[in-house]
């Protein structure tokens, strides 16, 4: 089994590049999704995020998510503390996924933070989707409706893609003037 990373910033496109793969009959794991779901289910995050934050962190029976952003995003020590409580529990759910999927011979993991959590070390390649910043900034505006401040805030807080390029073995440049689609066909076909 050849397991893909596929990773880029803010607005690059990621989500649409995997839908690609899924096309191709490729199972694609959601790192970030998965990530939202195990704050609220796994036991492990839970009672290491309560241990380092106190019970306000969980409220109706889930992650307070609104607190916890104040709390991670403002102090960089409380996300280095929440990153390796939250990083690790995706990692193991992510292998046992992939045992889960042993009759796919390629598996795709999706994340933002791809190199930043330490995933490289489960994956055999690593694609970035790269786009211009500014279309970048638009498609998240017009996505999520939010600030062109906010989201050039989110652009700063993720490693730069130069950083992301030199970690990759592939890229998929998702300006509008090239296909995904030939792109997505040529790395499947090089795999």
């Amino acid at each position: 089994m050849i397991k893909i990373g596929i990773t880029g910033g803010i607005g690059s496109g990621k989500s649409v590049v995997c839908d690609i793969f899924l096309l191709h009959n490729i199972p694609v794991y959601d790192a970030d999704k998965e990530a939202k779901l195990l704050t609220n289910t796994s036991d492990v995050i839970r009672d290491k995020l309560i241990n380092h934050f106190g019970n306000v962190i969980y409220k109706d029976n889930e992650l307070n998510r609104k607190l916890f952003g104040e709390l991670i995003f403002n102090n960089e020590d409380n996300l280095k503390i929440a990153n390796s409580i939250i990083h690790p529990e995706v990692a193991n759910s992510f292998l046992k996924w992939c045992q889960n999927h042993s009759s796919s011979s390629i598996v795709a993991i999706e994340s933002a933070i791809l190199i930043e959590a330490g995933f490289k070390k489960y994956i055999d390649k690593l694609i970035t989707v790269c786009a211009p910043k500014e279309l970048r900034i638009n498609r998240v505006v017009n996505r999520d409706n939010t600030s062109v401040a906010n989201i050039k805030a989110r652009i700063n807080n993720q490693i730069s893609e130069d950083e992301r390029i030199r970690f990759s073995d592939y890229i998929i440049y998702n300006d509008n003037s090239r296909s995904l689609i030939l792109q997505v066909s040529d790395i499947i076909n090089n795999l």
